[in-house]
């Protein structure tokens, strides 16, 4: 049992230092585009993806594509 447990936190450790990693990846990059004045036109190229990704999780999260709300539901 406390094998079990060490590889637990070791699997969480790792998955909590690769999200350490990548929101500081994401900010050094954020930082580099705004030196260089380039962040509001990626931000402006990205919005229209970034929206349509979380309509699609929440579809997702929803339980299911949004045509089969549209047919049966009201919405």
């Amino acid at each position: 049992m406390e094998t079990y447990l060490n590889l637990m936190l070791i699997r969480f450790a790792l998955l909590a230092a690769g999200a350490v990693a990548l929101a500081l990846l994401a900010f050094a990059a954020a930082l580099a585009l705004k030196r260089r004045g380039r962040l509001e036109q990626v931000r402006r190229r990205l919005d229209p993806l970034a929206r349509s990704a979380l309509r699609a999780a929440v579809r997702r999260l929803e339980g299911g594509s949004g045509d089969a709300r549209r047919q049966g539901g009201r919405r």
